[in-house]
């Protein structure tokens, strides 16, 4: 396997990561989020079919497509599948699925402090881009009144790069409240997302995780910028819900809280 770091790297490393790629004959590459490195390693790497956006060095790629995401006229799902449909590709079932094996589901849980009949709650109340971020005061609010209710427990998820922040944010609530910010991996993730009852969060990872072990989710979202709506972002899955404005500070702890127990019911 072949670690490949999000970060600026050298032209050493990209000669070396694309002769490594060529050794393996792979038939395929998709490139869904065009960059001038993939292009470039796909190619030198002699991949026979690569698939593609044209920006960003796509002469490089045989297949492609124009790229107009950025209008978010439908949803990420639909632009990543119109890259496969160049070859002719194509699916029935548009679902995200992702299968947990039970005994990784009851080990993780354990292994947190968990267990699966706690009505538990997730928030993640964090977003890797600023402009997608609800207030995290609010989430602090919106955390007070669900911890009110004693049906109920609630979970914190977040990444490692978020622990210093939930613990500010969450003091004084500490033993009220479960807060798993940097103690999970991606599978352990996806194993408390799978018993949680609700998912609440921003436009985030965790939304799309939730949606393929079937978890409903509520998502705040803004509509204003085209790029950023729910329309191309929003959860893709069943049961699940977003509350949607023109400005993040016009959404409502309160309508948040109301839309979460309507959910919960």
């Amino acid at each position: 396997m072949v670690r490949w770091e999000n970060r600026k790297h050298s032209f050493k490393d990209v000669l070396k990561l694309s002769s490594e790629l060529k050794k393996k004959r792979f038939d395929l590459c998709v490139i869904f989020n065009p960059t001038k490195e993939s292009n470039i390693i796909s190619y030198l790497a002699g991949i026979p079919l690569r698939l593609g956006y044209s920006r960003k060095w796509g002469f490089l790629l045989n297949r492609r497509l124009a790229d107009k995401k950025a209008l978010a006229e439908k949803h990420e799902v639909e632009y990543n599948l119109d890259l496969v449909r160049l070859i002719g590709a194509d699916i029935q079932d548009k679902a995200l699925s992702l299968s947990i094996n039970d005994d990784i589901i009851i080990n993780s849980l354990k292994a947190l402090g968990l267990s699966g009949n706690q009505g538990l709650v997730a928030i993640h109340p964090w977003t890797s881009d600023p402009v997608k971020q609800w207030q995290p005061e609010q989430f602090r609010k919106l955390a007070q009144e669900l911890i009110a209710d004693p049906a109920l427990k609630l979970v914190v998820i977040g990444g490692k790069e978020e622990i210093g922040r939930s613990q500010a944010l969450f003091a004084g609530l500490e033993n009220k409240l479960i807060d798993l910010t940097g103690k999970t991996d991606l599978l352990q993730l996806a194993a408390v997302l799978k018993k949680c009852k609700l998912l609440i969060s921003g436009d985030s990872g965790p939304v799309h995780l939730a949606c393929c072990v079937n978890t409903p989710v509520l998502a705040i979202f803004r509509n204003d910028l085209p790029g950023k709506t729910a329309k191309r972002w929003g959860p893709w899955g069943r049961n699940c819900a977003v509350i949607e404005k023109p400005g993040l500070d016009k959404t409502s702890v309160e309508e948040v809280y109301n839309k979460a127990k309507e959910m919960l019911k």
